[in-house]
């Protein structure tokens, strides 16, 4: 299912590109394999039409095109430095052919999921999509300066000896401190009554 839903989704972004046939077409009958984790790997054969078929088992590939992990959600929010992350191996005029697919192709995305799920939900997908590089950036920093002040600043109070002990008597004087302050205002509501 995969597969086939790869395939489509790869000939319908073709398709939008009046030049791309033509771009593919001198290489019919040749295979492709796309590499991009987690998925499994995909094969596919180039149809003399210029678009792609699943391959045949005795086709050979003579390009693998990989993409780095977490590239593919930055590709379809058009980041554009997510393009050097795509590295393709094999036939060289093949190879530039793709090259350049990769780099020209042009679509809009929140208009092709609005035909699936709908103008408001396409919407939020596209938009959650263009966000994804620099939530994933900013979360990372994050992580690495909390990680980096509680390792200067707080796991010295955890690694004496006694902390414990001396933390727990601390905690009963303030819970007597207010109970004795509760009682303070109990006196002063009952004074200001009469």
């Amino acid at each position: 299912m995969l597969e086939r839903g790869a395939v489509a989704g790869l000939n319908h972004l073709l398709s939008q590109q009046s030049w791309a046939s033509e771009r593919l077409r001198p290489f019919a009958g040749k295979g492709l394999e796309v590499r991009c984790p987690p998925f499994p790997k995909l094969r596919v054969t180039i149809t003399d039409k210029g678009l792609l078929a699943r391959a045949q088992d005795k086709v050979a590939s003579a390009l693998v095109v990989k993409l780095k992990p977490g590239v593919l959600p930055l590709l379809l929010a058009r980041d554009d430095a997510a393009r050097s992350q795509i590295e393709i191996e094999g036939s060289a005029d093949l190879a530039g052919a793709v090259d350049y697919l990769v780099r020209n192709l042009s679509w809009d995305i929140e208009e092709d999921l609005s035909a699936v799920f709908g103008d408001v939900l396409a919407h939020r997908l596209a938009t959650g999509g263009r966000a994804f590089g620099a939530w994933q950036r900013e979360a990372l920093v994050r992580l690495a300066e909390n990680l980096a002040e509680y390792w200067t600043e707080e796991r010295h109070l955890l690694a004496r000896p006694g902390d414990g002990e001396k933390f727990r008597r601390e905690v009963d004087a303030l819970r007597e401190e207010v109970a004795r302050l509760e009682k303070r205002i109990e006196r002063l509501g009952s004074a200001a009554k009469r």
